[in-house]
């Protein structure tokens, strides 16, 4: 059998195994893949006057690669036909049988056609090369994507290689011996107190891993995601990994809208077990447990608060750590609530710029408004909410006929609607100053 001889195939298998990171077997693979393009375009050169060839035309060649002598060669499988109408696909009967007498029209054998070495041509080595360089890539990110697809979710070691644009650019492993790939850190994923300098290491959150012919990393971590505090929180805490104390939800602020104000995460846990307190689980001997945490997100402040299967109760944990007077679910269906606090109380519980009334909302997945006891009318505010609903139900005569009603679950308010949190400007009841500055916040706020 003929042969089309690369010399030193041996050594760039070897040399492309080992600066891609990938297996030689997955190397060999695209190479063959590559060769086959090459043939593919010295037979079109071939016979150009045959017109355009369909994407199946070269679907029963195949390469043959010779490590060990350092070669190619190119094999087809043709059908053995009485009379040849197409050379590349079949082969005459008779032919066949000066070899192989028992051969029979239909049956197929597998030919060598490895073209001559000076044959093969210069753009077919061109169109070899280009190909290889794609499939190398190729093979890359398909074993990227089965090594990291399950690791989606968890919490990676990163260490920064570069910086591209406004995003970072880090090396991360799926594993102790495992070979570093790159991830991207995009500006939104980034937290604002970070030094992201060269070889730095941060814990990073795997988000995404993107499939397809996506350009550069196909790795998304990020610094701003909540499921990187819950990480950190269970590798802390002992009483979380065993399931003593679960984390219920939790809202985070990574990224404030201003600069003014800090980054900020609301936590709610629960427990199990009536002996066990859960925000002291979490917080820990003197805050030691959660200062770890605070130290890895670079300072950002942390509320831990107990959550309660009482919506008034949970509200008022989660608006710590302001004192809450009374909490009044006006519209229950529509999972809104007003919050009563003392005058003095009224800028810790909105927050610098609504930071914490925004969290709270988010954390119970109720719209909150901040008001001030003292001048609040419940009858008056009774009758707001009352027309407020009346005003979103559909009256009888929007119908044009008693098929068009719908049934009674179909007036209610939409539940995902009315769950939605507002606008940071909603929150601020008429009644509040814009210039009332919140008074100090510790760094951890205890539940009641």
């Amino acid at each position: 059998m003929s042969m089309v001889a690369l010399p030193g195939l041996r050594d760039m298998i070897d040399n492309i195994s080992r600066e891609r990171n990938l297996p030689k077997t997955a190397v060999q693979a695209a190479l063959k893949e590559a060769l086959l393009k090459g043939y593919e375009r010295y037979r079109r050169t071939q016979r150009m006057d045959s017109g355009s060839f369909d994407e199946e035309y070269f679907a029963n060649f195949e390469v043959e690669l010779d490590v060990e002598e350092e070669g190619f060669r190119v094999l087809a499988t043709k059908t053995i036909v009485e009379e040849v109408d197409n050379p590349d696909h079949q082969i005459a009967l008779q032919e066949v049988q000066e070899v192989a007498a028992e051969a029979q029209p239909g049956d197929t054998v597998v030919l060598d056609v490895t073209p001559d070495q000076g044959d093969f041509g210069r753009m077919a080595a061109i169109q070899t090369k280009q190909v290889l360089s794609q499939k190398l890539r190729d093979q890359q990110r398909k074993l990227i994507q089965e090594e990291f697809q399950d690791l989606e979710g968890t919490v990676l070691q990163a260490r920064v290689l570069r910086f591209e644009r406004q995003s970072v650019i880090m090396a991360v492993s799926s594993g102790f011996g495992q070979p570093e790939v790159e991830a991207e850190l995009p500006k939104r994923e980034q937290l604002p107190n970070d030094n992201y300098r060269a070889n730095a290491t941060f814990k990073v959150y795997l988000k995404r891993v993107s499939e397809g012919s996506h350009r550069g990393p196909q790795l998304l971590v990020s610094r701003a995601d909540a499921g990187l505090v819950v990480y950190l929180f269970a590798n802390e805490v002992p009483e979380i990994e065993d399931g003593i104390v679960r984390v219920v939800a939790i809202a985070r602020e990574a990224n404030p809208p201003s600069r003014s104000v800090g980054p900020r995460t609301k936590i709610a846990v629960d427990t199990v077990e009536r002996d066990v307190d859960p925000v002291g689980a979490c917080i820990g001997a003197r805050g030691s447990r959660i200062q770890v945490v605070v130290n890895e997100l670079r300072g950002e402040k942390i509320d831990v608060i107990r959550w309660s299967p009482d919506p008034a109760t949970y509200i008022a944990n989660a608006l710590s750590p302001a004192r809450v007077d009374e909490v009044r679910l006006v519209d229950p269906e529509g999972r809104q609530a007003h919050v009563l606090v003392a005058e003095d109380q009224l800028s810790l519980a909105i927050g610098k710029e609504g930071q914490n009334v925004r969290l709270a909302a988010r954390l119970t997945n109720w719209k909150i408004d901040i008001k001030d006891i003292a001048k609040y009318d419940a009858e008056a505010e009774d009758r707001k909410i009352t027309a407020m609903i009346a005003a979103k139900q559909p009256t009888v005569e929007e119908f044009e006929d008693e098929e068009e009603l719908p049934d009674e679950e179909e007036l209610k308010p939409s539940q995902e609607l009315a769950a939605e949190v507002p606008p940071a400007e909603e929150y601020f009841d008429s009644e509040v100053e814009a210039e009332l500055e919140p008074a100090e916040v510790g760094e951890f706020a205890k539940g009641e």
